[in-house]
């Protein structure tokens, strides 16, 4: 198992006389001091506004935003780095994409299709793509454990001009069979947008081999900070698109009428680079490789499969998706009887413990499911088998405060 916590000076955090067990990673995730030092050390001895100004804090501050383009280049082995988009989050990368090439290569009686589990941010920009094309949004409805089926696939046809899905559910943590559906939905001519958000803090992500054509995630979910975000896009693709935003380094020259555009990847950057995100994300990934994805991937295992395990010991505790943990990325979602979601969060953060409860934002996974709210606990590198089994402890309590006598 990983043993990394001192690293992480916010795990020493007290709350209501209980240690903190930090069980939301795939809300957000913590932060190493190899992060925050990296972000400091910017802001005490190299803060410029990078590509603007010949004096040397700018000149320091581009090679620091530069250096984290190749990082984020080699992290996901893309080809260049010009298909290395910086954006403030997997959001926006996403309505970066709908809008710029959704809404302009798309036409009535095309197809955009997706799985029904989708987090709304891989969700509503389709709908609205849908609305301004004429293009319909057809979904997969998965099955019971959420796993792609032949009839979802079968979706996929001639009229599909795009497939937009992501690699791990933020919902069931299910690991989707990639490359696939990249493969069907190629094979019928459409392009891919995967969404990357819960799949690259825990898993090898190799653009090249997976041939998606878009692929976004967040630097906050994987030990960065908040306010930064990539867009992998295949050169080409970019090349086509329109900017999505106006202003700043995205410019190439500035007339009366009319502006000529700036080069691959300036073009979607518009406005002053976050330089800190930037910086704080290279430092997250040199963390992460330092560590190794097999081993990440394999204490993730171990600690779910130690709570699936636990819970299921526990009959009025419901899961919701697979409970095998080979097919899972570290994310637990459950019901609990008698107790609604809410209530259960707040309880369990009486003792200390972080969970998430709500829908997710993922409603009509929800609505598909009959479930319109749920509990989940999601890992990561810092979580510890000891705390799986405080956390465990405390769901019997939750019961019991609600008034149950179990």
């Amino acid at each position: 198992m990983i043993n990394v916590r001192k690293d992480f000076p916010i795990l020493t955090k007290m709350h209501n006389g209980h240690q903190l067990v930090y069980l939301d990673n795939a809300a957000t995730t913590q932060k190493p001091y190899q992060v925050i030092h990296a972000m400091v050390d910017l802001l005490e001895h190299h803060n410029g506004n990078p590509h603007r100004g010949a004096h040397v804090l700018s000149i320091e501050a581009s090679e620091l935003y530069d250096n984290a383009r190749e990082a984020v280049r080699r992290f996901i082995n893309a080809k260049s780095s010009r298909e290395v988009i910086f954006v403030r989050n997997s959001t926006e990368a996403l309505n970066l994409v709908a809008r710029s090439y959704g809404e302009t290569h798309l036409k009535a009686g095309d197809k955009i299709v997706l799985p029904i589990s989708e987090h709304h941010s891989n969700l509503v920009p389709w709908q609205r793509v849908c609305r301004v094309t004429g293009a319909k949004l057809e979904y997969m409805y998965l099955d019971d454990e959420g796993h792609f089926t032949d009839e979802d696939l079968a979706k996929i046809d001639d009229k599909t001009k795009i497939v937009a899905f992501a690699a791990v559910s933020n919902v069931l943590g299910m690991k989707h069979p990639i490359e696939k559906v990249i493969q069907k939905a190629h094979s019928v001519g459409a392009v891919v947008v995967l969404d990357g958000a819960q799949a690259a803090p825990h898993m090898k992500s190799d653009v090249q081999k997976w041939d998606c054509d878009f692929y976004v995630f967040s630097g906050h979910k994987m030990l960065g900070s908040a306010g930064t975000g990539v867009l992998y896009g295949k050169e080409a693709l970019l090349n086509d698109m329109e900017p999505f935003l106006s202003g700043g380094d995205m410019i190439e020259y500035v007339q009366e009428q009319t502006t000529t555009f700036n080069e691959l990847p300036f073009k979607f950057e518009a406005g002053t680079e976050n330089v800190e995100g930037a910086v704080a994300l290279h430092a997250a990934i040199d963390y992460l490789e330092d560590i190794g994805f097999d081993a990440i991937e394999q204490h993730e295992y171990e600690l779910t499969k130690h709570c699936l395990e636990g819970m299921k010991k526990l009959p009025f505790i419901h899961l919701i998706g697979s409970s095998n943990p080979e097919e899972k990325v570290g994310v637990i979602a459950f019901t609990i009887d008698g107790v609604h979601p809410h209530d259960a969060a707040t309880i369990l953060d009486s003792y200390g413990i972080a969970i998430r409860s709500g829908h997710h934002c993922a409603q009509p996974l929800g609505a598909h499911l009959h479930c319109e709210a749920s509990n989940r606990v999601s890992f990561y590198i810092y979580n510890t088998i000891e705390e799986v089994d405080y956390f465990l402890s405390k769901l019997p309590l939750v019961r019991k405060q609600m008034g149950f006598k179990d």
